[in-house]
């Protein structure tokens, strides 16, 4: 990078106007507090579009006072940037791309009409209207060669159009911005050849994509609402059957009992002095056809009719035992 210096020859004074310094001072705003040196691009940028887009020593001192900045530290921002001119242009400043996609385009033929009609790089022409500058890159080299004159880019350049540019600009005519033959924007010369399909623009394709999206997530969020009521059901199951442990309920007593109080049970006829048995029970016990057998009574084996003394066995676990006395031995 060349060495950028300030100008020889410098204005008494700078300041903001009413409406710059207004503007200034709403920037200044933006920042917290000790942090103001933030705004020092934007400011300067303000200062160089006041003073015929030019930045004198004065502005970089008043900017350095309204954020609290030591001079040098300004200064090193304004020599960095080579946004920021140290020296007079003219009122139609022209930034010519000098790299290697616009040389290859005619970038020299260009060079040379600013030659013949401005002179060397850095002259300001003597109405005032026009200085030029050989620079880097501008980001426009598929529209190669171009110009940037001021804050705006002319493209697709000739020493024709190139030309009729400058004089429409010196006799104030109202000119074409961006490229300057029948090109639109940065498209091919001979118009669109890709993404012409009116499918791109007419929404149709856009809203068949739209529905399978909306499908898919309507699908997403069906099996997310299916995968959670599955999860809940669990949980409250699970929390049903650890409160049902920690809780037992009493059983429930069958029909044929429920709210009766048992009073005619063996243990209550012996304690009353009766028989264990009643009558009517042994009855049921000898009558065949109250069985609850599921075999016929008359398919049933007859039990063996057997003495009482043929009825007796020993049990071979207890030894020899008595017999039992005859009962035809009494009396």
């Amino acid at each position: 990078m060349s060495v950028r210096r300030l100008a020889a020859e410098q204005p008494a004074s700078f300041a903001f106007t009413p409406d710059n310094l207004a503007w200034a001072q709403g920037v200044i705003a933006k920042y917290p507090e000790g942090r103001q040196a933030s705004a020092v691009i934007p400011l300067l940028w303000r200062a160089q579009e006041q003073n015929d887009y030019w930045l004198p020593k004065p502005a970089i001192e008043y900017v350095g006072r309204m954020l609290d900045m030591p001079y040098i530290r300004v200064l090193e921002v304004a020599t960095f940037y080579t946004m920021f001119n140290l020296e007079p242009v003219g009122k139609y400043f022209i930034q010519l791309c000098g790299t290697t996609p616009c040389r290859l385009r005619g970038a020299e033929d260009i060079i040379k009409v600013c030659q013949d009609r401005i002179g060397g790089q850095h002259h300001v022409t003597p109405d005032g209207l026009f200085s030029w500058l050989e620079v880097e890159c501008l980001g426009a080299c598929c529209n190669a060669p171009m110009v940037q004159i001021n804050n705006d880019y002319y493209e697709d350049l000739t020493t024709e159009n190139f030309n009729r540019l400058l004089d429409d600009l010196a006799a104030g005519r109202p000119v074409k911005k961006g490229p300057q033959n029948a090109r639109h924007a940065s498209e091919p010369e001979g118009g669109v050849t890709t993404l012409t399909d009116p499918a791109l623009y007419d929404g149709s394709a856009v809203g068949a994509w739209r529905k399978r999206f909306q499908e898919e997530e309507a699908k997403a969020k069906a099996a997310a609402s299916e995968a959670g009521a599955t999860e809940k059901k669990a949980a409250d199951d699970k929390a049903i059957a650890a409160e049902a442990a920690a809780n037992p309920k009493p059983g429930k007593p069958s029909d044929m009992t429920a709210g009766t109080k048992a009073t005619d049970t063996p243990a209550h006829r012996v304690a009353a002095g009766k028989e264990a048995v009643s009558a009517a029970d042994r009855a049921k016990a000898g009558d065949a056809t109250k069985s609850s057998s599921d075999e016929p009574s008359s398919k049933r084996p007859k039990a063996p009719t057997l003495d009482k003394a043929s009825s007796y066995a020993a049990n071979p676990n207890q030894g020899e035992a008595k017999k039992p006395a005859d009962d035809t031995a009494k009396g």
